[in-house]
């Protein structure tokens, strides 16, 4: 049985894509143009890591929230597994928003 490779940027794109559904329930933006998303790697066997943050380390969604994410981009059909790593370093700040989260928010 063959499998079409897929390349691992593109499933990134694809990560990306399914991280911008999800949003903080507390901020009207997703989490990836909140800057909520430090990292997202991919290895050769589809195997996701996604390094992330949250708001603060009192955050309602600490519990939720890297589960709906690693559920969601599990279901993506490329994707092997996914491990969650939460990280308060270093910690979340309103300068990690992309522009469009700024202007989302009226800050800009």
């Amino acid at each position: 049985m063959s499998e079409t490779a897929i390349d691992t940027n593109e499933l990134g794109e694809k990560i990306v894509r399914v991280l911008k559904t999800i949003y903080d329930p507390e901020i009207p933006v997703d989490i990836y143009e909140l800057g909520l998303i430090y990292d997202v790697f991919v290895n050769e066997d589809y195997d996701v890591k996604i390094l992330m943050t949250l708001t603060s380390p009192n955050c309602p969604v600490a519990e939720s929230l890297p589960q709906e994410i690693q559920e969601k981009v599990k279901s993506l059909d490329a994707v092997h597994d996914v491990e969650m790593e939460l990280t308060f370093d270093p910690p979340w700040s309103q300068d990690l928003m992309s522009e469009e989260a700024k202007l989302e928010l009226g800050m800009l």
